[in-house]
């Protein structure tokens, strides 16, 4: 896990869970209001059940409002704001922890490091507190995601099973505990803890982490339609949900048009990108998405058409993409390795392997498919070394996302082989 990805998912585990048996410390809330403890209370269930944000924003605004001096209540309000706006409510938090309970201080200022740089540095710190406060659950879940991206899958699941064992009645721990499982190896297994995530989840809520982490278990288990029966399931429940994250549905059909895509299935890829950008035009994104959304319909479509072996439309495709982020200026720059990356595999699928090459060495070394490819290129340019060390990178990849679930099979039979 990158460190930007485990400040993200350490903001999420947020909930604290039901009163401890007897024995089992937990953190001291420093505010006198029952009303800022109800609202927390409330947010912290909605967290654990995977609300939409606007309604956890709102949450946490109202336990601010009902004591603004409660430090705890500031620390969430930025665990639950996007950035740049989040990083004022976290100084605001550690501003008011000087004054606040031992413990409600110590989870502040280690939660500050846990979501900066040094976040691994919070480690031990996180491990004092599981001692000193047995009954606390967010502790538990919070170790775990740090183990998680530290590599320790077996702590990080043990946490886990503590943080169930104080309270299993919310879906968050069931999905995170599955999510180990997934990486692992453990895929029936961590199918059924997705399926204990989706029992507990509100009626009406968009189960996207339960629905894209059971797709990814078939992916690895080399099932592609029921990978894909999954997720057709979930643009249903998405739209009935109202598109909670704000997004039409279009990012779930690109999903299950590139699952197609690298099964060999290439009509139903190409109807699947043009039946998510559909969704687009009439929906409530600004200019710049829908652009964004269409620039990422003509690099779907260029890919298709390679592998289709139509490489002069296909290179149509990727020249449109090139002149969109040229008219872009400077913030069409940050598109650069989606550039990279449409060019490296269209030039890899045409046989022209000393560009692919060029192409794929600046697309982006955070996804583990754009490295999967590289490593192809290498292979079929004879250097053995090379390739074998992108299989690996490919490999340690430790997230659970549908570009790790549609190159890791692949890189592990390489490398069984090489």
């Amino acid at each position: 896990m990158t460190r930007s990805g485990l400040a993200l998912a350490i903001c999420g585990a947020l909930a604290m869970g039901p009163a401890a048996s007897a024995g089992e410390k937990r953190l001291e809330w420093s505010t006198p209001s029952a009303d800022a403890k109800a609202a927390l209370a409330e947010l912290q269930k909605g967290v654990e059940n995977f609300q939409p944000q606007a309604a956890l924003q709102a949450l946490a605004q109202k336990v601010v409002a009902a004591d603004p001096q409660f430090a705890m209540g500031h620390y969430y309000l930025s665990a639950v704001t996007p950035p740049p706006e989040n990083q004022k409510h976290l100084q605001k938090a550690a501003e008011l922890a000087a004054r606040a309970s031992d413990g409600e201080r110590r989870f502040i200022e280690t939660m500050v490091v846990a979501r900066s740089a040094r976040a691994l540095d919070a480690q031990a710190a996180l491990d004092q507190l599981a001692a000193d406060f047995p009954g606390e659950r967010v502790v538990q879940m919070l170790r775990g995601q740090l183990l998680m991206g530290g590599g320790r899958l077996d702590d990080a699941l043990a946490a886990f099973d503590k943080a169930l064992k104080i309270d299993d009645s919310t879906a968050r721990a069931h999905t995170l505990a599955a999510n180990i499982r997934i990486l692992k190896g453990e895929y029936a297994a961590a199918r059924k803890g997705f399926e204990a995530s989706l029992a507990r989840l509100p009626k009406g809520t968009a189960p996207g982490a339960q629905r894209y982490g059971t797709a990814f278990t078939y992916l690895y288990e080399g099932q592609p339609a029921k990978a894909i029966e999954v997720l057709r399931t979930y643009v249903d429940e998405y739209k009935n949900a109202g598109s909670p994250f704000g997004f039409p549905e279009v990012f779930i059909w690109n999903s299950i048009a590139r699952i197609h895509l690298e099964n060999g299935q290439l009509p139903e890829a190409m109807s699947a990108y043009e039946k998510g950008y559909s969704s687009v035009p009439g929906s409530g994104l600004d200019e710049t998405q829908k652009k964004i959304w269409l620039g990422r319909l003509h690099h779907g479509k260029g890919r298709t058409l390679a592998r289709l072996g139509q490489h002069d439309a296909a290179w149509k495709e990727a020249q449109i993409i090139r002149r969109m982020i040229d008219e872009g200026g400077e913030q069409g720059k940050q598109f650069e390795p989606a550039w990279h990356y449409i060019a490296g595999y269209l030039k890899l699928e045409s046989g022209d392997v000393p560009g692919a090459l060029t192409h794929l060495k600046q697309a982006s070394p955070q996804d583990p498919f754009h490295t999967l490819l590289l490593a192809r290129a290498y292979e079929r340019a004879g250097d053995k070394a090379a390739a074998k060390k992108a299989y690996e990178e490919v490999a340690a990849f430790n997230q659970n996302t549908l570009e790790r679930a549609l190159s890791y099979p692949e890189a592990k039979k390489k490398l069984s082989g090489m």
